[in-house]
């Protein structure tokens, strides 16, 4: 039998999503709670591999089992082994064509951005920060250039892995809330530290270091080494996974942190 899940967990105490030789993985905790619960051991794939610090709100995986528990039971059995950080939101039994990564349509990440000149307290690793005033106004105007179709190899990490640096980039959003600036990305698909690379851009023009012409210009040279550092995962959120309606998947019940 197939399960699929839906998680959230908080990124701060792990190395990332994607298994670990030391276990310090989120996917680790998982499997590891899962072999409890089912009492053998089990695999899991995810939609989406989250970096060290890099937090979900709507994570997705599926994994095997011979084992028959009550719906409920998914849930809370798993949540009952698990480290506080993570939690199991919702299961729900699936066909095996199902495959958590590549039946998803599209994938959508928030980024949530403390501008002000003291770094964050009670939302430390939460939240990215930048100290100097930024203009968001200016970075959702040259955001818009990288909607669409694109090669993003500007934007993609080194040793990213992905066959192709074409994406699809939906939605990009850049608003500001009080101290905080919320970045909104969707796409059919992500290459490794494309957000936290489109991020640290941003910022690039919203505190003026660079012009607001300037996404465009290192987006068509497709070349990593014109663009921003990569920005702190802190404020980084997995916040969504598309998948077509004849999947019957439930809903998640919190797709943001903050209000908005």
């Amino acid at each position: 039998m197939r399960i699929a899940l839906g998680l959230e967990y908080d990124g701060r105490g792990f190395c990332g999503w994607q298994t670990q030789p030391g276990g310090c993985a989120v996917q680790n905790h998982l499997e590891s709670a899962l072999a409890k619960f089912v009492a053998h051991p089990v695999s899991v794939t995810a939609a989406g591999r989250t970096d060290t610090g890099v937090h979900a709100l709507a994570q997705v995986v599926h994994f095997e089992t011979t084992a028959e528990r009550e719906a409920v039971s998914w849930v809370r059995g798993p949540n009952a082994h698990l480290d506080a950080a993570i939690r199991v939101q919702w299961a729900a039994p699936v066909s095996d064509d199902f495959h958590a990564r590549f039946s998803a349509t599209a994938r959508a990440y928030d980024y949530w951005l403390l501008n002000d000149p003291v770094d964050a307290g009670v939302w430390q690793g939460r939240v990215g920060w930048f100290h100097q005033p930024l203009d968001a106004a200016i970075m959702q105007r040259a955001a818009q250039v990288l909607v669409g179709q694109h090669d993003f190899t500007t934007f993609r990490a080194a040793e990213c892995q992905a066959a192709s640096p074409e994406r699809d980039l939906r939605e990009l959003t850049v608003t500001r809330h009080g101290a905080f600036i919320h970045f909104r990305f969707a796409a059919n698909a992500f290459l490794h530290h494309m957000v936290r690379n489109l991020v640290g851009s941003l910022v690039y023009v919203g505190c003026g270091r660079q012009p607001e012409g300037w996404l465009a210009d290192i987006l068509a040279a497709r070349n990593r080494a014109l663009a921003a550092p990569t920005f702190a995962p802190d404020g980084l959120y997995l916040s969504d996974i598309t998948y077509d309606d004849a999947w019957n998947l439930p809903q998640f019940r919190r797709r943001s942190l903050f209000p908005e």
